[in-house]
């Protein structure tokens, strides 16, 4: 048990190295703030939790068996991604001089937190390859003649919580490096390039039959 634990947590970490829209919309919600990026990272890792329960319940499989679902739900992604992409553009544009995001106080914050978290959120459930992926690569770390339900649902919440620590070393990171990154100069760049990297995911996404 504890050598398929430890293979599946090196497994996560491969999975989670791969660059994708999850690091980059990770990465570009830190450039705003800490809080921003971990709460980011909670959506975005409720998201992977969700699917490891639509995986374990075998509702995944739906998506490999009817092309119109698969295709629907990724056309969804593709918009969502392309959205995501556009408004990092527009706040590369709008970004102020000295590079601090607008104080819009207690509500404002609170406002930015909830969309943080949503952003999270959105991005998991609408890519179906994910989910496709999620539903041929849990069961492979069933321990055998372990009930398969109950030991889904429990890789599914610990590749969940695993995420969250790796992926708040990078909202840490960006945090370590906010005195270089708050420069308006260098915060306008990384949300091109986020902004641009996510348009061009959800146009891969949109054209990828």
């Amino acid at each position: 048990m504890p050598t398929s634990r430890l293979a599946f947590l090196g497994a996560c970490t491969l999975v989670a190295a791969s660059p994708g829209p999850s690091t980059v919309l990770i990465v570009k919600q830190s450039l705003r703030s800490r809080r921003a990026g971990f709460l980011t990272v909670l959506g975005n890792e409720t998201g992977v939790f969700v699917r490891g329960l639509v995986a374990a319940f075998g509702l995944t499989a739906l998506l490999t068996a009817s092309q119109v679902a698969y295709d629907v739900l990724r056309v969804v992604g593709a918009v969502v991604l392309v959205w995501f992409g556009v408004q990092a553009l527009r706040q590369a544009r709008t970004t102020e001089e000295d590079g601090a995001p607008v104080d819009d106080g207690r509500e404002g914050v609170e406002q930015s937190g909830r969309a943080s978290c949503r952003s999270g959120l959105l991005l998991n459930p609408a890519n179906p390859k994910a989910a496709v992926f999620a539903l041929s690569f849990l069961p492979q770390f069933v321990p055998q003649g372990a009930p398969h339900l109950p030991a889904m649902v429990g890789l599914a919440a610990l590749w969940a919580v695993y995420e969250i620590g790796y992926y708040g070393l990078y909202v840490w990171f960006v945090a370590r490096m906010k005195a270089l990154l708050s420069r308006a100069g260098a915060r306008r760049r990384l949300e091109q390039v986020s902004g641009g990297v996510l348009l061009l995911l959800g146009l891969r996404m949109a054209l990828d039959g």
